[in-house]
């Protein structure tokens, strides 16, 4: 359905999660496209999607809609050719999800191209696009994309040769020609005009994007300074990586209609494709691995028989009330908030540590809860010290429990493969984190950057 008060909407867009690339913060970004009154706004990092969850949950608590993407490293060959000097016949490509099957795909293709194409950066290839392909709006890519190559060195040819290959991989409907406007990059004027002769040519829409890298044309100084500290780079060294030479901020509608007068169609196509891009994404919700359990036995069911079984084990006292209500209070709990089967989960991994001499060890608020003394997860008994359940759980605390397990670190990858082996390889994944720039160190690469001697920072 088409928007009543069509914008130009952002589709080729980098935040701070283009490591050491992008300047432009999430929340503010967003905030920004909502003061231009744009109703969407697409993000693509390159090579990557860590920002997608926070970017959907930022635009959805703003009344905007997101479009996740990706720009995309595509290797002129296969992804797992690996030769020295390969690293430089790669190619941007933008791509963006049309619909949850596109958001799974493109899911797919930036795992692949991280764990089985990543030579200096992650890679995809065309054989596993054209295999994850349903789903994804493909726009043909900035001065660094493979058609806008072979339009550099004048090979109208080629650059035919490779929109038609695009096309067939992600379909007619699916495909557009990506101008841009940074008059001060060499040459991509002329690929711009040789883009615009093409898309009639060979019927191929336009869609303007402008290659966002920070908010406010004022952050271009702080944007080279982060330059060069990706690149160890100097600002006083004139053969640096750049990119000053033009104004890669995050632009208004009136602006791109300005800077495309000559094309107006391939602005109101950024709201084109914003309409058919609709992904609702189902957050909030706990999905635990798929336990194997007697037939007709409920994890509630499972839950309580092995506590129970468990006062024997600890050798507490069965007709204790003090123990049976604490455990029931629990249970119950537990059972009302869902939880049962991430207990049994947990007491299965640490039944296969101790059972295979792997040193192991809980920590934290878990201590409180008879249900883990009971199960084995836990070694104190909380009756004994007065501790309370509440810190791990209770009926009005909103987010899942937390329990944190230690792991002899020589012996990690034992247990990592039994989850795997048991719940399923694609089932288990390890977390990664973010390390930021503080402002100690922040102020040290600053300073490096702009050519103050190290004492100085």
């Amino acid at each position: 359905m088409a928007t009543e008060d069509p914008k130009f909407i952002h589709l080729h867009t980098h935040s701070h999660y283009s490591l050491l690339d992008g300047l432009s913060k999430l929340d503010e970004m967003v905030v920004r496209a909502k003061k231009h009154g744009m109703n969407a706004i697409g993000l693509t990092d390159h090579g990557n999607m860590y920002g997608a969850i926070e970017f959907y949950k930022t635009c959805k608590a703003q009344g905007i809609k997101p479009i996740l993407g990706v720009e995309a490293y595509v290797t002129a060959g296969s992804l797992h050719d690996k030769r020295p000097g390969i690293d430089n016949e790669r190619f941007h490509l933008t791509l963006l999800a049309k619909n949850e099957q596109g958001y799974k795909n493109l899911i797919r293709l930036v795992t692949i191209s991280q764990l089985e194409g990543y030579y200096y950066k992650p890679r995809m290839d065309k054989e596993i696009l054209r295999k994850y392909s349903e789903g994804i709006i493909c726009l043909s890519g900035c001065f660094g994309g493979e058609f806008s190559k072979a339009l550099r060195q004048g090979d109208l040819e080629g650059a035919e040769r490779v929109a038609r290959e695009h096309q067939d991989i992600f379909g007619k409907e699916n495909y557009y020609l990506e101008i841009m406007h940074h008059p001060g990059v060499p040459g991509i004027e002329e690929v711009r005009k040789n883009i615009i002769t093409l898309g009639k040519k060979l019927d191929i829409p336009l869609v303007a994007t402008q290659d966002s890298h920070y908010l406010h044309h004022d952050d271009q100084r702080a944007h080279e300074t982060l330059l060069a500290i990706q690149t160890n780079g100097d600002l006083n060294d004139e053969n640096r990586f750049s990119m000053e030479a033009d104004d890669f901020s995050f632009i208004d509608t009136e602006t791109a209609l300005r800077y495309f007068e000559d094309t107006p169609e391939a602005v109101w196509n950024t709201q084109k494709i914003a309409d058919q891009c609709d992904i609702e994404l189902t957050l909030g919700t706990w999905m635990f691995p798929d336990l194997k359990i007697a037939e007709g036995v409920t994890y509630d069911d499972e839950l309580r028989r092995a506590v129970y079984e468990g006062i024997a084990m600890r050798e507490l006292d069965p007709k204790n009330p003090q123990v049976i209500n604490r455990i029931e209070y629990e249970l119950k709990v537990i059972r009302d908030k869902g939880y049962s089967p991430y207990f049994l989960v947990v007491a299965d991994l640490i039944r296969f540590a101790r059972e295979s001499g792997i040193l192991t060890c809980i920590r934290g608020s878990v201590a409180g809860s008879i249900t883990t003394y009971l199960l084995g997860i836990t070694n104190v008994n909380p009756l004994e010290y007065k501790l309370p359940f509440e810190r791990l759980l209770n009926p009005e605390r909103p987010s899942a429990p937390d329990i944190d397990m230690d792991y002899a670190d020589t012996r990690r990858e034992e247990v990592i493969n039994y989850a795997r082996e048991k719940y399923g390889f694609d089932h288990v994944a390890q977390i990664g984190t973010f390390g930021t720039m503080m402002a100690k160190g922040a102020v040290r690469d600053v300073a490096r950057a702009l050519g103050h001697p190290y004492g100085v920072g």
